[in-house]
């Protein structure tokens, strides 16, 4: 052991140094780390909003959309689609969609903002499939109903608002994702005025 006198100085210059460069260290190491709980690029784009422009559809005409890696229905319903809602309503398990598969703004008839745009996640209740749509050829599935869709896997039936009909496996009506028009002729689906 040396006698030396001990050089405080030295000694906390030392400690403070030393404090300082491992604390940088820490930092460049959590940088890393924490960014790392930031969701990808890819999986913002994935849950991203999605627009569709709906100026060119025909009556009746169904258009597909992805959003969240799901499959999104857009539905130009006719005229006599709308009206042939309230015909077939005692036939339904929740016509009055009280189930929270909608968002509140298209909790009604036509379970929609506009009545002649339909909007859903087309995937079935029960177990995923994806139904067939049916805009004229309906009535074989349900009897005096001319439009609605098919899930051939399983048997079930949702009418052109995807409600579904009673007594089949779907538990409960088609989910109609957030959206909004955000000009005549184009929705966005993934956002509405609520979370924009």
């Amino acid at each position: 052991m040396s006698n030396a006198p001990v050089d405080h100085g030295r000694r906390r210059f030392l400690t403070i140094a030393t404090s300082v460069v491992g604390g940088v260290g820490a930092i460049g190491a959590a940088v890393p780390f924490i960014a790392s709980w930031s969701p990808s690029e890819r999986a913002r784009q994935a849950g991203a909003a999605v627009s569709a422009d709906v100026s060119k559809m025909e009556e009746g005409q169904l258009i597909r959309v992805e959003w969240r890696g799901k499959p999104v229905w857009i539905v130009k319903r006719t005229q006599d689609m709308v009206e042939s809602l309230p015909n077939h309503e005692n036939r339904l398990r929740d016509p009055e969609s009280r189930e929270p598969q909608q968002p509140h703004y298209a909790q009604n008839r036509h379970r929609s903002i506009r009545p002649e745009f339909f909007v859903a996640v087309g995937i079935c209740t029960h177990f995923g499939c994806s139904p067939t749509y049916l805009p004229n050829e309906f009535a074989a599935q349900a009897e005096g109903v001319r439009s609605g869709f098919f899930c051939p896997c399983h048997g079930s039936r949702f009418d052109i608002a995807g409600r579904v009909f009673q007594n089949v496996p779907a538990p409960t009506n088609l989910e109609v994702p957030p959206y909004m028009f955000t000009d005549e002729f184009t929705i966005l689906v993934g956002e509405d005025e609520e979370t924009a």
